[in-house]
């Protein structure tokens, strides 16, 4: 299990990670969800111990990150944006060079490198050189890595991060395998990849977790409101003591219209009760025609709208950490340089 409490990481005055807490069960696919700069990539270098957090703690498996670090990055597989590769490596040369500094038994050190080049689909591969290789290939070269040794828990940075649809689909079925076997926690800021996989989402915004839940309750919440978009032959004045009236609002408000002599309505209406009958007759009843009217459900990319706002600062030196942190995850029990970091 995974246990975040209280953590905070600031950059100077910037706050990119505000006491944010969570926990991850066993067996289950996690998604972190948020705009760019919402702190979701420092969240997973202070979880994997990349850098330090400013206050609060991770739990590993019952070993604190800082505490007893070396235990605690034992359990972890990590994938960061950019794959910790070396480009003149062939693919299992690279393998086999990080499942020896991750120490794993020369007894089933070549069974390992072969289960992961199975399971990420790389054996036809497994002799080109790095360099050579798509950037496709290149993730699934990382997730291999990030899997070797088995580790109980996987953390993805936005594993799907320029690649094209196919690539995306193949990688989105590597997760969903991952899954049934390790606790993986993955970043994105698309709605629809964290959908696709993840059995519970959470969704940071500046720092703060601003939601959590399945899936299925975030669809919840899309259906509890709907929107009724009119239009209406008639002014503000005459419309607005008719629609204030109805049974089943929840909000209203008023727009130009693009037609001579209408005003242009959008209500929020409870989604459990159409209203569209109703508000039909009452306007017939004041000789308001209604010109045009549709009605829309909220979308999760609605609800996604609402509770993120985009940040316009960030992080200082974000893109230069990430290329440290892609050349230097590999750090040994006295400070070198380690795949067991990986």
């Amino acid at each position: 299990m995974i246990e975040v409490k209280d953590l905070v990481k600031r950059y100077g005055d910037h706050l990119a990670v505000d006491h944010l807490s969570f926990t991850a069960e066993p067996g289950k696919i996690y998604g972190l969800l948020g705009p760019n700069g919402a702190g979701k990539s420092t969240t997973m270098n202070i979880m994997t111990g990349y850098i330090a957090a400013s206050e609060g703690s991770v739990v590993i498996n019952g070993h604190d990150i800082v505490k007893d670090a070396e235990e605690a990055k034992k359990c972890i597989g990590y994938l960061p944006e950019v794959p910790p590769l070396y480009q003149d490596m062939t693919v299992r040369e690279y393998l086999g060079f990080v499942a020896a500094l991750k120490r794993i038994p020369k007894g089933v050190h070549k069974k390992q490198v072969e289960e992961v080049m199975e399971l990420a689909m790389i054996r036809d591969i497994s002799q080109r050189l790095i360099r050579n290789l798509s950037k496709g290939y290149k993730q699934r070269v990382g997730l291999a890595q990030a899997v070797l040794g088995d580790p109980e828990v996987i953390i993805l940075d936005e594993p799907t991060v320029g690649l094209d649809p196919r690539q995306i689909i193949e990688i989105r079925g590597l997760i969903r395998e991952l899954g049934e076997k390790h606790t993986v926690i993955l970043s994105s800021h698309i709605l629809s990849e964290v959908q696709a996989v993840c059995d519970e989402i959470m969704i940071l915004s500046k720092g703060k977790l601003v939601a959590g839940d399945t899936p299925e309750g975030l669809a919840c919440r899309r259906n509890q409101s709907a929107r009724i978009e009119l239009e209406i032959l008639g002014s503000r004045a005459e419309t607005e003591p008719v629609i204030t009236e109805l049974e089943g609002l929840l909000g209203y408000r008023f727009g130009d219209s693009s037609q001579d002599g209408c005003i242009r309505v959008i209500l929020e209406t409870d989604a459990q009760k159409d209203i569209r009958e109703a508000l039909f007759y009452a306007l017939a009843g004041k000789h308001l025609p209604i010109m045009s009217m549709s009605r829309q459900d909220r979308s999760l990319e609605d609800i996604f709208l609402e509770l993120t706002e985009e940040e316009d600062e960030k992080v200082p030196d974000q893109e230069t950490e990430k290329t440290e942190m892609a050349e230097s995850l590999i750090q040994n029990e006295g400070g070198q340089r380690n795949a067991g970091d990986l």
